[in-house]
């Protein structure tokens, strides 16, 4: 159905737009007279075009009328000026003003807002009357178990996180970091994160950081000095133990021109600046270009990886190189394994999610293998099993996160809030914390409860947010080892972030000043 909407320019003539175009109404010489007045007081620059929109008698004000101004199209009404700005298609130099410029303008605008607030001494409790004294009190008197104490305490704790820079250290440059991150991963005691930085000139180089927590209330990092670089990209990381816990990294490395890709196991030593010896093994699969990978813990498949393919699934032996391959419908963007038992979680593209129980011998096109089936609305980014390994966390290129009851296969809760709609995004569990963590695509870091699925907080980005903006971000309450510091580790762009618990933290101390 058509509308007609009226803008008054002049008591003695009106324009009406219908179907976009533009019909004066009135007699020759009213217009010819309206529009040399007109003229006369606006001249045109540069062929943008505004328009006045004037209120009328019976409007109450200003604001009044910005809000209730009809919406025209190929015209931008700005509140401020309280006037219409024609808008031109597509993105040009000429015309700044793009329905893509002014969304983003505003985001902008309400980003650097809310990072204003989020910067302040005092922020909002996740739940009402939620304090640290409260929680204190119920525990001594008995109204709260241990373990709700614990969680609840968090809560109010990752509400209350200050943003601090860290300055990281390396002993043989003392240039800082220009080249941007694009993954950091890390270990199982989140003593060491393998970070993966985009260089300028095309390829990335990755290396390790080492954290340090120290009583004084400081977080000291320290980068690695041997850093390798190479001109392929990386698309999937995650620690692997061969020899010891999280002695190795694996890596998926995409293939390029002539070059195919493949799959590294290289040991954690490699990248030591105090370890001459030998760095043990290393190894390279050649695996096409795989976008996931998982290194399996349980006893029953020791020393196996698996990588996700383009409609394939492949089970590698790190030691004797055997292979085992299993025929999917989709890539598959994300893997986990069970610990408990030798079975594979896949996420796929389809938004499928099934399991893969690796004692089974069937690897057929029937799909038998498969233990457990379920789909989610859109392409799976991320996958996370809880500890007792009947749940399962999946997200998708919808901005949903589920939990999954894998027993049933039903979804029982849902957390709201994500922002995604193509990115390769993934998701954080913190379990003892009770803690959910997830990056969206529009920049901001968000935290739920585990227990409720309540949304705790939400994090603006301290850079303008882009697509080579998304932060990376590690949680633990015990960042730097069993005598770290709890708090939230964020990379953005070329900077490292710590948001600490403590508000009494202690900026800039160096390694020498903490011993």
């Amino acid at each position: 159905m058509l509308q007609k909407v009226k803008i008054y320019w002049h008591d003695s003539w009106e324009v009406e737009m219908k179907r976009g175009n533009w019909r004066a109404s009135g007699t020759d010489r009213q217009r010819q007279h309206s529009q040399s007045q007109w003229r006369s007081r606006h001249r045109p620059l540069h062929d943008e075009q505004e328009y006045s929109s004037e209120s009328t008698a019976g409007d109450a004000g200003s604001s009044t009328a910005a809000s209730s101004a009809p919406e025209l199209p190929g015209f931008y009404f700005d509140p401020e000026k309280n006037r219409y700005f024609r808008l031109l298609p597509g993105h040009n130099n000429c015309n700044p003003l793009t329905k893509e410029g002014l969304q983003k303008k505003e985001e902008e605008k309400k980003r650097s807002a809310l990072l204003a607030e989020d910067d302040g001494p005092r922020k909002k409790a996740p739940r009402t009357g939620l304090n640290s004294a409260l929680l204190l009190q119920k525990r001594h008197l008995g109204l709260l178990p241990p373990s709700s104490y614990s969680r609840l305490i968090h809560e109010v704790k990752v509400s209350g996180m200050q943003r601090h820079r860290l300055e990281v250290q390396s002993s043989n440059s003392t240039s800082p970091n220009t080249d941007n991150f694009h993954l950091i991963v890390a270990d199982s005691a989140c003593e060491r994160v393998f970070t993966v930085n985009d260089v300028s000139h095309g390829g990335c180089k990755y290396g390790i950081m080492n954290f340090h927590g120290y009583r004084k209330g400081s977080l000291s990092v320290e980068m690695c000095d041997n850093l390798y670089f190479t001109n392929r990209k990386v698309n999937s990381v995650c620690w692997a133990s061969v020899t010891h816990t999280d002695s190795h990294v694996l890596l998926c490395l995409v293939g390029i021109s002539q070059t195919p890709g493949c799959v590294s196991l290289l040991p954690a030593s490699l990248f030591s600046n105090f370890n001459p010896d030998q760095p043990g093994m290393l190894c390279s699969f050649k695996i096409s270009t795989a976008w996931s990978c998982a290194w399996c813990l349980n006893p029953q498949a020791d020393k196996t990886f698996s990588t996700g393919l383009s409609r394939q699934v492949i089970v590698t032996d790190a030691v004797t190189g055997r292979r085992a391959t299993y025929l999917a419908g989709s890539d598959v963007l994300a893997q986990q394994f069970a610990v408990r038992a030798p079975v594979l979680f896949n996420g796929c593209r389809s938004g499928e999610i099934f399991s893969i129980d690796l004692r089974q011998r069937d690897r057929g096109r029937s799909h038998g293998w498969k233990t457990s089936r379920f789909f989610q609305e859109s392409a799976i980014t991320s996958i996370q099993l809880l500890q007792d390994e009947n749940y399962l966390l999946a997200a998708d290129m919808l901005g949903k996160i589920k939990l999954w009851d894998i027993r049933v296969k039903r979804s029982v809760k849902q957390y709201e809030g994500h922002h995604n709609e193509y990115a390769y995004l993934p998701i954080h569990v913190n379990e003892p914390e009770g803690l959910l963590l997830a990056v969206g695509q529009d920049c901001y870091t968000r935290l739920w409860s585990l227990h409720d699925s309540s949304l705790l907080r939400t994090i603006p980005s301290p850079h303008p947010a882009g697509k080579d903006s998304i932060p990376n971000v590690v949680f633990s309450s015990q960042l730097g080892g069993s005598r770290g510091l709890p708090g939230l580790l964020m990379a953005v762009r070329h900077d490292l972030y710590y948001y600490s618990y403590n508000k009494d933290y202690q900026d800039g101390l160096t390694l020498e000043g903490q011993c």
